[in-house]
């Protein structure tokens, strides 16, 4: 059976569409963007993050709409680290005090311009990648100063979609959206004799 005619409804503004139309790459901090800023330290001193799954396919979907996700965190831990290797995001620092220090050289490595980048974070260790960047973007929880300088404010909180709808903002800009979203009406998770899983 065919499937129904599915139709975007997503949209942003022409604005928005403007700056984030050139859009080659993205960083995205961790705490507060990916996650909803919590941390959970056990006794053993094992550090816990909730991550939330629509952020986690939108990276996915970001790279497969040819924009490269990039992780820069000011954090080191094995379950940030699992959650990347899941993700399949190859482009990630680490224990990052200088964001700005390591950013520069991974998107020169890149062939990456600043107008073609986009950020996204929510505290004032991201402000000098923001305000470099061709496209800024702040979750709902950011600090006031963060939220000054984005070109967009998602109305969801670090952890919960923000990161997505960031994810959707660009590829719905650069034109490959669309031609995503019809692309998940297949099943392609398929044994060898073609039944479903």
């Amino acid at each position: 059976m065919d499937p129904r005619p599915l139709k975007p409804t997503l949209t942003f503004s022409p604005t928005l569409r403007a700056k984030a139309r050139g859009i080659k790459a993205a960083i995205f901090d961790v705490d507060g963007v990916l996650t909803d800023g919590t941390i959970y330290i056990s006794e053993a001193g094992e550090t816990l993050k909730a991550f939330h799954a629509l952020d986690g396919h939108g990276l996915k979907l970001l790279a497969q709409g040819g924009i490269t996700p990039i992780v820069i965190t000011g954090r080191d831990s094995p379950s940030v680290r699992r959650r990347l290797k899941d993700l399949g995001v190859t482009h990630a620092v680490f224990g990052a005090h200088d964001k700005l220090a390591v950013a520069t050289p991974l998107l020169a490595e890149l062939g990456v311009a600043w107008h073609e980048l986009a950020v996204m974070g929510d505290d004032w260790p991201d402000l000098p990648l923001l305000c470099r960047a061709g496209l800024a973007i702040a979750p709902a929880n950011a600090h006031p100063e963060v939220k000054g300088v984005a070109d967009h404010v998602s109305a969801l909180q670090g952890g919960h979609g923000a990161a997505r709808e960031a994810c959707d903002l660009m590829l719905w800009a650069t034109g490959r959206y669309e031609s995503l979203l019809h692309g998940h009406l297949q099943t392609l998770d398929t044994t060898a004799d073609g039944a479903r899983r």
